[in-house]
């Protein structure tokens, strides 16, 4: 069983900046994607960004692009959203998610993912 933990959730003003913090307990973490997605009140859980194994890869939505970073660091079975100047649009629950690496993973889709944190809030003020 794989458990993600989010942290770095808060308040902050437009403009301001978080970083979000996933822990991943799980050996093989390098073998994970990890995403990140976000759900607003009464709105769909939406894709926010991913990475894949080393880092090689990532992908952000549009919605974010330059705005919002993903990273990771396996030796520390962590992996990071950074969110620059954020919008009251931004403001939604934050969840981290994992799947372990095949070929033809979607990985914008939240039915890929096998495994989910319990998500953390971020709330933009005007």
């Amino acid at each position: 069983q794989v458990q993600l933990v989010e942290s770095g959730g808060g308040l902050v003003q437009a403009g301001g900046s978080l970083r979000l913090a996933c822990a991943v307990s799980r050996r093989t973490f390098s073998n994970y994607v990890m995403g990140w997605f976000r759900q607003a009140p009464g709105m769909e859980r939406e894709f926010v960004a991913s990475i894949i194994l080393s880092a090689s890869s990532t992908y952000t939505a549009d919605s974010v692009k330059g705005r919002f970073t993903i990273s990771r660091d396996n030796a520390k079975n962590t992996v990071y959203l950074q969110m620059n100047s954020l919008k009251p649009d931004d403001t939604a629950i934050y969840y981290c998610a994992a799947v372990e690496f095949r070929g033809g993973i979607r990985v914008t889709s939240s039915a890929a993912y096998d495994y989910w944190g319990q998500g953390t809030q971020v709330t933009v003020s005007s």
